[in-house]
């Protein structure tokens, strides 16, 4: 049985994505930050009822010898990784002037530092395997740019181009690496926006609804399966057609 991992998957697009991709019959190998992301969270029975394995790992991906480790510990378990997940990210937002330090830094470490840190480790098992699949989570932000979140467009962009290079370095080995840029998505994350801010991004949406994390998950889902063989490098904005 193959295996997908999927980082900052305990909720919201995470979980999503390793729910259908469960469905779509591969084991899972969920990760967050810790437990407590896991509590109230019926995400582990939902996937072990599709029939599949599943097992969590607790890390801070943003740490480079965490990473290591979990990347040692879900191949042991599961003997092989075949599609990685670069989900996990934050977001600490502020316009540039106001914006401190900490607030770019922490931005930076967990949703780029991150990408870097499961790409090498997971890519390393993928080479062996002579196959796999990398897809990460970059974001409309990361394409357009948008105010008050240059830390997190930063990260974004940098995982636009990283996801690039992963897959001309890596094509050889027969792994492909793809990006999906999600638009504005119902999450947790976005729950924390005013009416205002919702209502605005709302008006520049051409299909005039934000989106499900279903969404994301269905694009994720032909990313990591077969009719993807020959898709790689390439970065799928689904945004409902926002700054279109």
């Amino acid at each position: 049985m193959a295996t997908a991992f999927i980082t900052g998957s305990a909720r919201g697009i995470g979980a999503a994505i390793a729910l259908r991709l469960a469905e779509d019959g591969f084991d899972i190998a969920l990760n967050d930050i810790s437990e407590a992301m896991f509590e109230d969270n019926d995400i582990m029975e939902k996937i072990a009822a599709k029939g599949v394995k599943v097992q969590k790992f607790i890390c801070d991906v943003s740490n480079y010898a965490q990473a290591e480790e979990t990347v040692k510990a879900i191949k042991a378990e599961f003997g092989s990784i075949d599609v990685l997940v670069n989900n996990a990210g934050i977001t600490r937002d502020g316009l540039m002037a106001r914006m401190s330090e900490e607030q770019y830094d922490m931005v930076v470490a967990v949703n780029q530092k991150s990408v870097f840190n499961m790409s090498k480790f997971v890519g390393n098992v993928m080479m062996r395997q002579k196959s796999g699949r990398i897809i990460n989570l970059a974001s409309v932000a990361g394409v357009y740019g948008n105010p008050g979140q240059i830390n997190y467009s930063a990260t974004k962009a940098a995982i636009i181009g990283m996801t690039k290079t992963v897959a001309k370095e890596l094509g050889s080995r027969g792994i492909t690496c793809n990006a999906v840029a999600p638009g504005f998505i119902k999450t947790p994350m976005t729950d924390k926006l005013t009416d205002d801010q919702k209502n605005a991004m709302l008006g520049q949406i051409a299909m005039k609804r934000f989106g499900e994390v279903e969404d994301i998950a269905g694009v994720v889902s032909f990313l990591a399966s077969k009719d993807a063989a020959y898709v790689t490098g390439q970065v799928i904005e689904i945004s409902g057609g926002i700054m279109m």
